[in-house]
């Protein structure tokens, strides 16, 4: 188990260029962009958004991973939470190597719980850029993600769109972190922290 540790702050579409010329002249590099399909389950009675918990598959360019998500605490835009992230062998979970590496006993029982009845529930379709950040010997993965929440109800396409960065700690203390994300926002205007995981904008758009 991890513990996932980044600010997430939502970006005006009229700011994008500026916030990926800030990453660019920050870093020398034009940036790494990936495109990245997330599908995410969950019973029809919401079992694991009722535990505060999430659950998706991923397709990068390396191949499929499956991701397990506690909810856990978000404010100001900073967000702390658990993570179990592993690659699986197509566009299928694995529920079982996920249940051995989940230490969390509530959420785990949740997953079990629920596994006879996941089903899709919407997918979350982006581009990332990524950036790597070094700033007083801490490790930070930056990314601008461009795409759209998309969820399937009742024959209904709907759509909200992504447009935010993220900066996650890879390593290092955590007031580097805060560091990087002052600096940023002191050089892109409008930026503002956001609370709202691109799991949490799902089941939003799938209650509409």
């Amino acid at each position: 188990m991890g513990i996932e540790r980044e600010i997430k702050l939502a970006l005006p579409a009229d700011q994008l260029d500026a916030a990926s010329h800030w990453f660019v002249t920050r870093t020398g590099s034009a940036g790494q962009p990936v495109a990245l399909t997330n599908i995410y389950f969950d019973t029809p009675a919401l079992t694991l958004a009722r535990s505060k918990s999430a659950l998706r598959l991923r397709h990068t360019p390396d191949g499929w991973l499956q991701t397990f998500k506690t909810a856990g605490n978000a404010a100001s835009g900073m967000h702390s939470r658990h993570e179990w992230e592993m690659p699986v062998a197509g566009e299928k979970l694995e529920i079982d190597t996920l249940l051995k590496a989940c230490d969390e006993p509530t959420v785990a029982a949740a997953l079990r719980g629920a596994a006879p009845d996941l089903i899709e529930l919407f997918r979350t379709n982006f581009t990332r850029t990524l950036w790597q950040l070094d700033s007083h010997g801490s490790s930070i993965e930056a990314a601008i993600d461009q795409g759209d929440v998309i969820a399937e109800v009742n024959g209904e396409t709907r759509r909200a769109p992504i447009l935010e960065v993220e900066l996650e700690l890879k390593s290092g203390d955590e007031a580097a972190l805060h560091a990087v994300a002052s600096e940023l926002c002191a050089n892109v205007p409008g930026l503002a922290p956001d609370d709202i995981s691109k799991a949490q904008r799902g089941y939003r758009l799938r209650e509409k």
